[in-house]
């Protein structure tokens, strides 16, 4: 009497996934991506601005206004010196040979912040619009 294995549980044949058509599926779509992908990378058109033929030539630079404070109420003004009182009359004059309303300003390293922000009050009171505080 022969008895088969086959019909008892537990035993007999196990059961196996076949991988093969899953490892082919994943083959194509890697493939298929590979195609796909470069023909999608799409940049921005992107157009950088001429100059125009007005603009050739830069128009020449005006001398900086730079103003140094000095301990003992004095102000260099463009290698002048000038007194805390003179120095409006001073700024419009400057204001008026320049296109741009910028003063650069710097003090002495001792001096308080007072007698600056003077100089200050003094530039706006004569127009001067931008103040450029400058360091050493």
């Amino acid at each position: 009497m022969a008895m088969s294995i086959e019909g008892q549980p537990g035993e007999g044949r196990r059961a196996q996934i076949n991988v093969t058509p899953l490892i082919d599926v994943l083959l194509l779509l890697l493939i298929i991506f590979m195609v796909i992908t470069p023909t999608m990378s799409v940049g921005l058109d992107a157009a950088a601005p001429q100059p125009s033929d007005s603009q050739k030539s830069t128009p020449p630079l005006d001398d900086p206004t730079i103003a140094t404070v000095h301990g003992d109420r004095t102000v260099l003004l463009n290698q002048e010196t000038v007194t805390f009182d003179d120095l409006g009359g001073r700024l419009m004059a400057a204001l008026a040979r320049s296109a741009d309303h910028v003063l650069f300003l710097r003090a002495d390293k001792n001096l308080e912040f007072a007698q600056v922000a003077e100089v200050i009050d003094i530039a706006e009171g004569a127009g001067i619009t931008r103040v450029a505080l400058m360091t050493k």
